[in-house]
């Protein structure tokens, strides 16, 4: 391929992103995430959009029954198995030490193909390489959402949070809290459309070795906040969502 022709190809990809934008935010979104890409190419700089998702807010088609699939909590013994395959993007080092953490994988499972899952952890867990997430314990937290490519657009990685919320919440948890970056607005369209309720938002910016954290007032309730990582215990990092 020529250099024209990828450039060609990359301003395609621009321009569609852009029309996305448009369609699913306005011109105003457009530019805030102009703005975002900007700021975050410039320093480190986060702005997270912090969700909640309770049983009295879940869409109920997101519960219904799909008896061609099992939907479960995965042993170790499966993880193991599963992480075997990069298809499956669950690494090794990773499953473990999720799993010394005591987080869970909540999967969709299509005979011995592990469709689509969610990891879902109870303590303080790193976002980033140098902050991590902390929470009230009466929450889960839903990170690292991956679906198989060839089961994509089925709606499987919602349909998994919803089921996996609801187990959490049998077991006592008030429901479950997970993020979106905020020019990330497909993802926030998803999320919204099956019941996720805005909680706050969490605005981070690392300017000369220091991190300025704000978060809104919304976030309390949950208690929902950012530290770096060398002031909260090590853990595992989710890696960004493919969702499906």
């Amino acid at each position: 391929m020529t250099k024209r022709s990828e450039a060609g190809k990359y301003s395609a990809v621009r321009l569609d992103h852009l029309r996305r934008n448009v369609r699913n935010a306005g011109i105003s979104g457009a530019c805030l995430d102009l703005l975002y890409r900007v700021l975050h190419r410039a320093t480190r700089f986060m702005a997270l959009t912090m969700l909640s998702l309770t049983p009295d807010g879940v869409d109920p088609t997101f519960l219904s029954d799909r008896s061609e699939y099992a939907h479960r909590f995965l042993s170790g013994t499966q993880l193991a198995a599963f992480a075997h395959d990069p298809v499956n993007e669950m690494p090794e080092d990773f499953v473990s030490r999720a799993l010394a953490k005591g987080d869970r994988c909540y999967a969709i499972l299509d005979g011995e193909t592990l469709a689509s899952y969610g990891w879902y952890a109870r303590a303080e867990t790193p976002v980033t390489e140098d902050l991590t997430l902390h929470f009230h314990s009466e929450w889960a937290y839903m990170y690292k959402g991956f679906t198989r490519p060839e089961y994509r657009g089925q709606r499987l990685h919602a349909i998994g949070m919803a089921r996996a919320m609801m187990e959490h919440v049998r077991e006592g948890s008030r429901g479950v809290v997970s993020f979106v970056e905020a020019n990330n607005f497909s993802s926030l369209k998803s999320c919204y459309r099956m019941g996720y309720a805005k909680a706050g938002t969490i605005v981070a910016l690392k300017l000369m070795g220091r991190y300025f954290i704000r978060v809104s007032r919304g976030c309390e309730p949950l208690g929902l906040g950012l530290r770096p990582v060398d002031a909260a215990p090590a853990a595992p990092r989710g890696p960004r969502r493919s969702e499906g």
